[in-house]
Formats: structure tokens, sequence, C-alpha cells
């Protein structure tokens, strides 16, 4: 199964319903329109809108992927814990299995997250 959507059904979150946002203040998303929306050049799959923590913020930065300092000249002010993100879905699959994954907001998850984890993995953390 590919995990890159047929943009012609980018609308749906995991629970087959029409996809909610995640957060527009830090502003979000691949397309930084504040939804976890994907299509065929969001090669991270940024599907799954998260409630960051401090312990995911350091395991991410420990992965290689500091989320934390800002970047002004990509308008990116950094993330503090209690923030919503549109994370890719294979850093939260890591971020699972070393028992460090942050909370998710089911209905703001784009079902593209599917093709990586269960639903039921998503439900166990859901906010």
């Amino acid at each position: 199964m590919s995990i890159h959507p047929d943009p012609s059904i980018n609308t749906r979150n995991v629970l087959g319903e029409p996809l909610a946002s995640c957060c527009f203040s830090p502003i979000t998303g691949y397309y930084r329109d504040g939804f976890c929306h994907t299509g065929l050049q969001d090669f991270g799959l940024h599907t799954v809108c998260v409630q960051v923590t401090a312990e995911f913020l350091s395991f991410s930065m420990q992965m290689g992927n500091d989320l934390v300092t800002p970047i002004p000249q990509f308008d990116f002010q950094g993330l503090v814990p209690g923030d919503y993100w549109c994370l890719c879905v294979t850093r939260w699959k890591e971020a699972l299995d070393a028992g460090v994954a942050p909370k998710v907001k089911l209905e703001a998850c784009h079902a593209a997250a599917l093709s990586v984890v269960t639903l039921e993995e998503l439900r166990e953390y859901a906010i």
C-alpha cells in the first residue's frame, strides 16, 4: 500500500469523517493551513495531530528533529509543551515504540496515517 494518498480523498480523518483543524496558533500542517492535510509532495506524511509534551519534544530532538528552537526565517516560533502540531506519522510511531508518544486529536488526524499506524494505537492516545 502506498503511503501517499490520492489528493482527491485528502479531507477525511482516521474516523472516516471530515478532517478537523489541528491548530492555527502556532500554524501547523505541511501546507501551513492549520490542518494535517497531505499530498504527494508530503514525503513525511504530516498526518497526526498531536499535543506535544516536554518528554516528546526531548525525544524528537534526540532523533534529529528540533521542534523547540525558533526559526524566524520560516516564521517558526518553536513548540512548547501543550502546543498542537501536525506530526509525521512515522515520528509518532517511533515515539510510540519508545514509550513517549504524545496524545492525539483523532478528528484532526488524516486518514493517510492509517497506512503506518492502526486506529487502535491512535485511540489509545486520544485526547
